[in-house]
């Protein structure tokens, strides 16, 4: 919602908003576009009578913000609706959607298309480095949008991503994840059925051929589709790590392009190609894609090195999901093989919170050499027996040899660290929250 925010603010509409809890970067990233926020919810915040007002899926229809605007007949629209009403309507949309990967590979997209010269327009779940930016307005044809499917709104409980018409639809795979509102697997493959469905007819999609889950919903698909994997019209070959840069050979069909990038992992890798297909599906020159993404900068909490004191690296990571975890400490392990990799997690979200994932976890950690396990700054209201336990996660990682501790606060975390760094090490902290600050407040600690 923030960005939409700053969108409309750009657009030259006066904006506000409420919000109970907003976490740096993005309560920095507001207050640097003018939007003014109200921290918390009341009835008095629309005392200046909005002509209308964007209602988020975190509000509940018993939010007293939101009675009121029932209560008072002001208008109303959720983020999606009101990305189409003002923003969208005519341009051809490039939206990705997926489990995992989401914000980068729809940043990278956008990133080509401007390095093409095509003023592209983008609304994305994350600060580009290149625009200091999770949005951007521009001339072109051309729109790309994070495509959520967690629901849109307390009067439109369906995936967010069914309100957009996308031109073409990258598709990163799908897994169990947002156990809040999703009871299983085959609950979100219905929906990503139901969407596929939606869009057959009208979208080109670019698709991750190496999950199961994705290819069983889209066998039945008349749609145009490429594949991109290990095994898919749409591959690699040569893949190499040298100096904190990553080498790899894109194979496409009738297509071979040399790639140079900083992005670490074979998860990026894959990014980059569903982006490569993309690009090639609208005609983007070989030379703008090597050049968009020897340039591109990355995102803010996407392995974002947020400082490196005496030796010791601190790096910030929005990983959450047991994939994402694991796949983000096998990203950077090659890159710190002179120290080690301690992980920093703490499961923050309403799936982690819950043992949906209590037996998964423990083979997320396997390629760090040491893992502290923070409690959640967050509360939530879990049912005891559906808890996720901090406590057995640490039990389970150490059985698998490896050093584990458990926390209760990120202040226990950074006075354990302090006394446990030595030169060459990196810290990987992962959470979905801003985690008190706890990636500046370590480098303040280090000596």
């Amino acid at each position: 919602m923030g960005t939409l925010a700053c969108i409309l603010k750009e657009m030259g509409y006066t904006v506000s908003g409420s919000d109970q809890n907003v976490y740096p970067p993005m309560s920095d990233f507001l207050n640097e576009k003018g939007v003014s926020l109200s921290a918390g919810y009341d009835p008095v915040n629309l005392d200046h009578e909005p002509d209308l007002v964007i209602i988020g899926n975190a509000v509940t229809k018993f939010n007293v913000e939101a009675r009121a605007v029932l209560q008072k007949g002001i208008p109303y629209l959720s983020m999606p609706q009101a990305v189409n009403k003002f923003i969208a309507e005519d341009k051809k949309i490039i939206l990705v959607t997926g489990t995992h990967g989401k914000t980068t590979t729809a940043s990278i997209m956008a990133h080509i298309l401007y390095t093409a010269g095509m003023d592209p327009s983008f609304m994305i779940g994350g600060i580009l480095k290149d625009f200091n930016s999770s949005f951007r307005i521009g001339s072109g044809e051309y729109m790309v949008i994070e495509g959520d499917e967690y629901d849109t709104a307390f009067f439109d409980k369906g995936p967010k991503f069914m309100h957009y018409d996308p031109d073409i639809t990258i598709m990163t795979g799908i897994e169990f994840d947002h156990a809040d509102i999703f009871t299983d697997i085959e609950h979100i493959k219905n929906i990503f059925s139901a969407f596929v469905k939606k869009i057959e007819k009208d979208s080109h999609i670019i698709a991750f051929t190496d999950n199961d889950n994705l290819k069983e919903i889209l066998d039945p698909c008349t749609a145009s589709i490429e594949t991109y994997g290990e095994q898919a019209q749409w591959s690699f070959l040569n893949h190499t790590q040298k100096n904190s840069k990553t080498f790899f050979e894109v194979q496409g069909p009738g297509k071979a392009i040399s790639i140079k990038t900083d992005l670490q992992g074979q998860h990026n890798l894959f990014n980059c190609i569903a982006c490569i297909a993309a690009a090639d599906r609208i005609g983007i020159s070989d030379k703008d894609v090597y050049t968009a993404l020897k340039n591109f900068s990355g995102i803010k909490r996407r392995q974002e090195i947020r400082g490196i004191k005496h030796g010791i690296t601190v790096m910030d990571d929005f990983a959450h999901h047991p994939t994402a975890v694991r796949e983000t400490i096998k990203a950077v392990k090659p890159f710190y093989s002179g120290g080690r990799v301690i992980a920093v997690f703490e499961p923050r979200t309403n799936t982690s919170m819950r043992n949906v994932f209590q037996d998964i976890y423990p083979d997320s950690f396997l390629d760090a050499d040491m893992v502290c396990i923070c409690e959640p700054g967050v509360k939530k209201k879990i049912p005891p027996e559906d808890k996720f336990s901090t406590r057995q996660l640490v039990a389970d990682i150490e059985k698998k040899g490896i050093d584990a501790y458990c926390f209760k606060n990120h202040d226990e975390v950074i006075s354990f660290l302090v006394s446990k760094l030595k030169p060459g090490d990196l810290v990987l902290i992962m959470s979905n929250g801003g985690f008190d600050n706890i990636h500046v407040k370590l480098l303040e600690r280090i000596e």
